[in-house]
């Protein structure tokens, strides 16, 4: 990297008065709703990929980058391209025209990231995949959880919850193609369930990734999984939380909701409480305060032109299949929350008590400690 704030301030302007010697009008602007940013520091722009699938962009990640990015004397600029490539790519350009000096992205789709990528490449700004790797990409860093591990986790859980159901039917409802985090979700299932499927511990009735992790199709791809078996699941095997509850749905309409295990991942609120109401086996804590604190340490050691620093945070490597190549990488651990633990992650900087006892899980709540 090794690139001065002043020779890309250069860059950029000869940029734009190139688009304007073209006849483009300028260069796009920021929305009128990006998060407000702080003042003083070096900028760094953050681009979330949706409030849809997951309620952790805006419950956890926005707010947790944002105090991050601030403690490290930084000045972040946060906005979401709420699934959309387009708007996405639109939004990254206002950055890249508002001279921020890091990128941290979190890309609906590999391809939109590796895109955005090549273009802060040619600025000379650096670029942090944050939790999903954009494969094909040029990233210098990538901040995340091991997924292997995370699937791992999943696969383990619903094994568990069906030690009682040999020879059990399982549906796996997989997140999106485009996510490589689903891909490495998915390994980790496949290395824990695989061997159980070859024995006959447990029979694995139907497999199906869901486009974009939405959550409405994975209801529908899972209601026509069900149908097409005759009606019979004892178990499913849901990438997330958002999933798993579009699963719940489903069983609720044909009765089987409490009688069927369903696993999750991101620790809502709403996984949360379906797992105190007996719908939802278990979901995977992934401590997102960690990951947006690590990646605000290593956003400032880039901004600095630090990458002595940057290095040594970021000291594991990740294999980009497609790019051939390993990213410089920090692989953080998940942890498996069921009932018995949940009380263990509730807290002001997480999920709080308040939040997921409200109403007829008072009493639930009140038996497992949870105050």
């Amino acid at each position: 990297m090794g690139r001065t704030p002043a020779a890309l301030i250069a860059l950029v302007c000869s940029i734009g008065l190139l688009l304007v010697a073209c006849g483009n009008n300028r260069l796009p602007e920021l929305d009128a709703d990006a998060a407000a940013p702080g003042t003083g520091g070096p900028r760094v722009g953050v681009i979330l990929p949706d409030t849809a699938t997951s309620a952790r962009w805006a419950h956890f990640d926005q707010p947790m980058l944002q105090a991050a990015l601030r403690r490290e004397g930084l000045t972040p600029i946060v906005q979401n391209a709420q699934g959309d490539a387009q708007k996405f790519a639109q939004i990254a350009d206002g950055m890249l025209s508002q001279r921020v000096q890091v990128l941290i992205i979190a890309a609906p789709s590999g391809d939109a990231g590796a895109t955005v990528e090549q273009k802060a490449d040619r600025l000379g700004v650096p670029v942090i995949d944050y939790d999903r790797l954009n494969v094909g990409g040029s990233a210098d860093y990538y901040v995340s959880f091991d997924h292997e591990q995370v699937g791992e986790l999943q696969a383990r859980a619903l094994a568990t919850a069906m030690r009682d159901k040999p020879g059990g039917q399982v549906i796996e409802i997989g997140g999106a193609t485009t996510d490589h985090n689903a891909t490495l979700v998915h390994h980790g299932q496949s290395a824990e369930l695989g061997p159980r499927y070859a024995a006959g511990e447990l029979k694995l009735a139907s497999s199906r990734f869901v486009d974009g992790w939405d959550n409405q199709a994975g209801g529908r791809v899972f209601e026509q999984l069900l149908t097409a078996n005759g009606g019979r699941v004892d178990g499913v095997l849901a990438a997330n939380d958002g999933l798993a509850s579009a699963v719940i749905t489903v069983l609720q309409k044909y009765g089987l909701a409490g009688a069927v295990p369903v696993t999750g991942q991101d620790m809502t609120v709403d996984g949360l409480r379906a797992i105190l109401q007996g719908y939802q086996s278990s979901t995977v804590f992934k401590p997102i305060r960690d990951e947006a604190s690590v990646t605000a340490e290593l956003a400032a050691a880039l901004a600095r032109g630090d990458t002595a620093a940057a290095d040594a945070l970021a000291h594991q490597r990740t294999p980009d299949p497609v790019g051939g190549r390993e990213v410089k990488s920090v692989l953080l651990p998940p942890q498996l929350i069921t009932r018995d633990n949940i009380k263990s992650v509730l807290g002001p900087a997480d999920v709080r008590a308040e939040e997921i006892c409200g109403g007829e899980l008072a009493s639930t709540c009140r038996q497992l400690g949870i105050a």
